[in-house]
């Protein structure tokens, strides 16, 4: 439990300096970024505090934050739990954290009930998340990294993101035909054609 808690410090702490780095060292690599996502910068800067909040209150809970494996990826405000959890309880105690946050639109909690994966699904699932992104970006030039979220959690792949119909069926198509895909969940929003930020 100690070394739990030991780890989240550090990450935090790298989370921190990292923050602070980019915005006193990196400025312009950050306006770019932000310049490029689809996303108003209000909900770009809202959805990085949205993912520390919910980490703040899951390790609030100890007994959840050690037998539970979570991730949890924040796009326009809507947010995404995915991971396993050993039991029902567990994974309703994992929306109510969601429930507690301000600004959330909407989340989805995607997690499964069954025990926490293992580091090779884990090492697979980041293999296949990259291996989907490459493959978006190289065939789809008009897209950017900053305007979808692929998420892969035991072969699952769950895409976010602000596109067209269009870009969307495309996305959802190659991310179908990459090998070792079980199943494509779309959680895409489609702005008006005339919004060039929601």
């Amino acid at each position: 439990m100690k070394s739990l808690t030991y780890t989240f410090l550090i990450i935090g702490t790298i989370y921190l300096l990292n923050g602070c780095t980019t915005a006193v060292v990196g400025g312009a690599v950050a306006g770019t970024s932000v310049a490029l996502d689809k996303r108003t910068t209000g909900n770009y800067v809202e959805d990085q505090n949205i993912k520390t909040k919910f980490a703040y209150l899951y390790y609030q809970d100890e007994q959840l934050s050690e037998q539970t494996h979570v991730n949890v990826t924040s796009y326009n405000r809507q947010l995404l739990i995915t991971g396993e959890a050993p039991t029902e309880q567990q994974k309703i105690k994992l929306s109510n954290i969601a429930n507690q946050i301000k600004n959330v639109r909407r989340h989805f909690n995607e997690v499964t009930i069954g025990e926490p994966s293992s580091m090779g699904t884990r090492t697979n699932d980041t293999y296949l998340t990259s291996k989907i992104k490459t493959s978006v970006f190289t065939n789809m030039s008009e897209l950017d990294g900053a305007q979808v979220k692929v998420v892969t959690e035991n072969g699952s792949v769950f895409l976010m993101g602000l596109v067209t119909r269009k870009q969307g069926d495309q996305i959802t198509e190659i991310t179908r035909k990459t090998n070792g895909v079980k199943r494509v969940i779309k959680l895409f929003e489609y702005p008006n054609p005339q919004d060039k930020r929601i």
